[in-house]
């Protein structure tokens, strides 16, 4: 009779073990704090992924407008010996302050594909036509060119370009032609924007 009472004592001993291992689990808190050193550390990479998008999306926003003249009255531009670099004076917009209204270049903030527009305007003339290209960095792009005897007319052009941080565009005048623009009506203009970074 000890002897059945001894392995019933000894058996609800071991279930009272296993009762306990299983009300009361074991925590690695070594391993559990591994993990959360983990979670802090790909929070910390998320936080600094999103300021590196929110800097560069910042950054995209390139944009510019601007017609030769800021004053008002009607004027024409030519013609000279030389070519010569257009400056457009008034401003429209400037997102991203990429275009130089003193010296007439915008200047790539960044790599990536841009847009850029060029409208002429001339009274017309039997000596003088309007021509005036685009140029990167020193290097024909397009040109806007017309021509005629009287009244007024006008052309246009426009191009994407693949640019890389610190390319430059400009407006050149032709030697011996003229451009018109009157500063009410902004006839002769110089656009673009970045249509998306590379």
């Amino acid at each position: 009779m000890k002897l059945v009472l001894s392995l019933f004592l000894l058996l609800l001993l071991v279930w009272g073990i296993q009762m306990q291992d299983l009300m009361l689990p074991t925590i690695d808190i070594l391993k559990e704090l591994g993990k959360v050193k983990a979670m802090e550390e790909r929070l910390k990479q998320v936080e600094d992924e999103m300021r590196q998008l929110q800097s560069k999306n910042k950054a995209s926003k390139v944009a510019f407008s601007a017609s030769l003249l800021d004053t008002k009255g009607p004027t024409n531009i030519g013609p000279f010996n030389t070519g010569m670099t257009l400056i457009f004076k008034h401003v429209f917009t400037n997102i991203g302050e990429a275009y130089n209204p003193t010296t007439g270049i915008f200047t790539a903030p960044l790599k990536g594909v841009y847009v850029f527009r060029v409208f002429s305007k001339a009274v017309g003339s039997p000596a003088q036509a309007v021509t005036a290209g685009l140029f990167k960095n020193g290097e024909h792009v397009f040109s806007t060119h017309a021509h005629q005897t009287g009244g007024f007319y006008s052309t246009s052009n426009g191009v994407s370009l693949q640019l890389e941080k610190g390319d430059s565009i400009w407006v050149k005048l032709y030697a011996a032609t003229w451009i018109f623009d009157n500063g009410e009506h902004h006839h002769s203009s110089f656009s673009g924007h970045l249509l998306f970074p590379l």
